[in-house]
C-alpha cells in the first residue's frame, strides 16, 4: 500500500497549505504549524460532520472505517474534504483491539507508522505527565513547602502500554522523608489529563493556561494544589511544543487526513484535537470527525464539552450501525429486540438538534432482509440511511452516504445544535440530565464519596465545569450486561475526579479501567519486522 501513497507535499497542495506551514517528517507525513490559524487568508469555511455509532460490540462496528470511507466518498463526488482522527494508543495495538487506522480500502496511511510511535506525540505527552509526577515526589522529598497531604495526591504516572502490574504501586520505598511508601499507580497515556488538554487546547497560550490549572493534590488544610504551584508548566510546555502540532497524512486513496491526540472516550471526551478541527475547517469545505464509542458517550461529550469550549458546531451527525451490533443488543439472537438500541441513539442525536444520517456498515454475513429492515426502522424515525461498504470498496463504497450527508447539510446549513445543560446548573443536575435524557435512566444514586467530591469541587470554584461521564461503552446503562434500550433503572455514581486543566469533572459510574492488561493471546504476537525492515502484522 505504501508504495502508492502520494508525497506529503502533494497532499498539502490538495488543501492549499503553504510550504511555510508544513514541517515535513519523512516523505509521507508532516506536521502543520500553528501559524496557519492566525493567517487571515484561512478563514473558517467548512462544515463539521461528526461520526458516532450505536452501542458497539467488543470488536467495534467499523466507525473508524466508516469515517475514513465517508471522507473518501466526499472526495469521490468532488468535494473538498479532510478527516480529523485520533492517534491510536499502543495499548490496544498490542492488546486486544489492534490498530485504529481503519482497514481494507479505507485506511489512514502510513498505517503501521500511525499505529506505532508515529511522530512521538504520545511519548511527549507521557513525558510531560511523568515530569509532573516526578516533581510532586521531589517536592515531598525536599521538605514539602506547600504542605501537600501525601494521602491526597491524585496525580498518577503513565505509560502507553497495557500493563496491569502497574495499576497499584508504592513509591519512594527507600526514602525516610514524608510520603515514603505512598500508594499510587499508572494509567495508560490515553487516559492522561494532559492528553485531554492537548486535544482541547486552542493554541500555545491556551495550552499553557490549561497546564497551569491541573490539580494534582490537596494540602493538609483542604486547598487544591496545581501544576503552576509546583513550577511545572514551563518544562511541560517544552516537552509538548512539537506534540501540539497536528499530523498531516492521507487515506488509502490520497485524501488528506489530520491525525492528532487520542483521549479516551469515557474517562475523557474521545475525539481528535480542537486545533486539527479548526485547521481543517479553514482548509476544506467538509470535515469528518470521529467521536469515541457510541452517541451516549462520544457524541454527548462533543456537544456538552467540546462544542462549548471550542465554538465548533457540527453541521451533521453520521450514526454508524451494523446488523451485528443490533443482534448483540437483542442478546445474540433476537434482531427485532435489538432495534430499540438503534432507536435510542437516533433519539439522542435528535435531542442535540443536529441532522442525522445512519450509515449501515455492511458485513459479508448480512442478509438483504436485515439490511432493509434497519433502513426501514431508520426511515420510520425520520432518519435517512445509506449502506456503507468502505472496507471492500473504499470511496465508491460510501458514495451514497456522502451524497446524503451533503444533501442533509444543504437542506439545513445552520442547525441549532445545543448542549444538554447550562454551565450554571449544579453538578448533580447536570448528571441527572445526562442519565435521564441520554441514557434513559429513571434516576441517579450518588455515593457519599461522590457527593463529597462534587461538593468540594464546587467549593473550590469549579462548579460551572461540564461533566464527563465515565461508564461502560457496551450498554446505554452502567451495566455492560444490560442490553437494548433499558428503562426503569438507576445510574450509580460512585466517585468523581477533577480535570481542571481539561475543563471538566469526570463522573465515575461502575468500574473504570484506566490501565488495561494484555490478554493471554495478544495482538502483538503477530507483529514483526521482515527482512527488508518493513513492519508487518499491525
Amino acid at each position: 500500500m505504501q508504495e502508492t501513497l502520494l508525497p506529503i507535499q502533494a497532499v498539502a497542495r490538495k488543501l492549499e497549505i503553504p510550504e511555510k506551514y508544513l514541517e515535513q517528517l519523512g516523505s509521507k507525513s508532516g506536521k502543520v504549524k500553528l501559524e496557519l490559524l492566525s493567517d487571515p487568508t484561512f478563514k473558517r469555511r467548512g462544515k463539521l460532520i461528526i461520526v458516532t455509532a450505536t452501542t458497539p460490540t467488543a470488536a467495534g462496528e467499523g466507525k473508524t472505517v466508516t469515517s475514513i470511507s465517508l471522507t473518501q466518498g466526499l472526495a469521490h463526488i468532488g468535494k473538498s474534504v479532510v478527516i480529523t482522527s485520533r492517534e491510536p494508543s499502543l495499548g490496544p495495538v498490542f492488546g486486544m483491539k489492534g490498530g485504529a487506522a481503519g482497514g481494507g480500502l479505507s485506511q489512514i496511511e502510513p498505517s503501521a507508522k500511525i499505529n506505532l510511535h508515529f511522530h512521538g506525540d504520545f511519548h511527549a505527552i507521557a513525558s510531560a505527565h511523568n515530569l509532573l509526577a516526578a516533581l510532586i515526589d521531589a517536592h515531598l522529598f525536599h521538605g514539602n513547602d506547600l504542605h501537600l497531604d501525601p494521602e491526597r495526591i491524585t496525580w498518577p504516572r503513565t505509560i502507553d502500554m497495557n500493563d496491569r502490574a502497574l495499576r497499584r504501586i508504592a513509591v519512594s520505598l527507600d526514602s525516610k522523608k514524608e510520603g515514603s511508601g505512598r500508594q499510587t499507580g499508572f494509567i495508560i497515556t490515553a487516559a492522561s489529563e494532559i492528553m485531554a488538554i492537548v486535544a482541547l487546547a486552542k493554541d500555545l497560550q491556551d495550552l499553557r493556561r490549561r497546564l497551569d490549572c491541573i490539580v494534582v493534590a490537596v494540602t493538609r488544610d483542604g486547598k487544591p494544589v496545581s501544576a503552576c504551584d509546583l513550577g511545572a508548566t514551563g518544562g511541560m510546555m517544552a516537552l509538548l511544543a512539537e506534540a501540539i502540532l497536528p499530523n498531516l497524512v492521507q487515506t488509502t486513496d490520497g485524501t488528506p487526513a489530520l491525525v492528532h491526540a487520542g483521549p479516551f472516550g469515557n474517562i475523557a471526551h474521545g475525539t481528535s484535537s480542537v486545533i486539527s478541527q479548526e485547521m481543517s475547517l479553514r482548509l476544506a469545505d467538509y470535515v469528518v470527525n470521529e467521536c469515541g464509542f457510541a452517541s451516549d458517550l462520544g457524541a454527548e461529550k462533543y456537544f456538552d464539552i467540546v462544542m462549548p469550549q471550542s465554538g465548533i458546531t457540527p453541521a451533521a451527525a453520521v450514526l454508524v450501525t451494523t446488523v451485528r451490533s443490533i443482534r448483540n443488543q437483542g442478546e445474540g439472537a433476537d434482531f427485532e429486540r435489538g432495534l430499540p438500541n438503534l432507536g435510542k441513539h437516533i433519539e439522542i442525536l435528535q435531542k442535540f438538534g443536529v441532522p442525522t444520517i445512519a450509515a449501515i456498515n455492511r458485513f459479508p454475513t448480512d442478509t438483504d432482509d436485515e439490511l432493509n429492515r434497519v433502513a426501514a426502522y431508520c426511515a420510520e424515525r425520520g432518519v435517512d440511511s445509506a449502506l456503507s461498504e468502505g472496507f471492500a470498496k473504499g470511496g465508491p463504497g460510501a458514495k451514497d452516504l456522502a451524497e446524503k450527508v451533503v444533501q442533509a447539510i444543504a437542506k439545513n446549513p445552520a442547525p441549532a445544535a445545543h448542549p444538554l445543560y447550562s454551565p450554571g446548573e449544579p453538578f448533580t443536575e447536570k448528571i441527572q440530565r445526562v442519565a435521564k435524557s441520554i441514557y434513559g435512566a429513571s434516576g441517579v444514586n450518588f455515593s457519599e464519596q461522590a457527593k463529597a467530591k462534587l461538593q468540594q469541587f464546587t467549593e473550590w470554584g469549579y462548579g460551572k465545569l461540564p461533566v464527563c461521564m465515565a461508564k461502560t461503552q457496551y450498554s446505554l446503562s452502567d451495566d455492560p450486561k444490560r442490553l437494548g434500550a433499558p428503562a426503569g433503572w438507576t445510574l450509580n455514581v460512585n466517585n468523581a475526579s477533577l480535570s481542571a486543566g481539561a475543563g471538566f469533572v469526570v463522573v465515575i459510574s461502575g468500574n473504570m479501567m484506566l490501565m488495561p492488561g494484555l490478554p493471554k493471546v495478544w495482538r502483538g504476537s503477530s507483529i514483526d519486522v521482515d527482512d527488508s525492515g518493513a513492519i508487518i502484522g499491525v
